[in-house]
């Protein structure tokens, strides 16, 4: 099932506070970046981060149970991201970039 347009615009309304948040349609879901870092995506209307140490140190020091789902066969798991908490997902989203290596620059 494709995610829906909606759902997207809710993430990214629950993200505003954060500058340098973007996405890219890609065959019915949305991969969100930050600062140019690919982060996850809305996949079947989930928000769905990668996983770091980071995203899962601060979600259990929230008191969270860490969840992880697969968002399409073959994918690594990723963390199911509590999006109705925006200011905990962009706190997540912040340690994240740190650990995420740098995007690659086109020739």
């Amino acid at each position: 099932m494709a995610s829906t347009k909606e759902y997207l615009d809710y993430v990214l309304e629950r993200l505003s506070g954060m500058e340098e948040v973007s996405f890219r349609p890609m065959m019915g879901e949305y991969v969100i970046y930050y600062q140019g870092k690919v982060i996850g995506g809305v996949y079947d209307d989930r928000f769905l981060l990668k996983q770091t140490k980071a995203a899962r140190q601060i979600m259990s020091d929230a008191g969270l149970a860490v969840q992880t789902d697969i968002p399409y066969p073959g994918a690594n798991e990723m963390i199911v991201a509590d999006v109705d908490d925006g200011e905990l997902t962009c706190r997540v989203i912040r340690a994240m970039a740190q650990e995420l290596p740098a995007p690659k620059r086109g020739k």
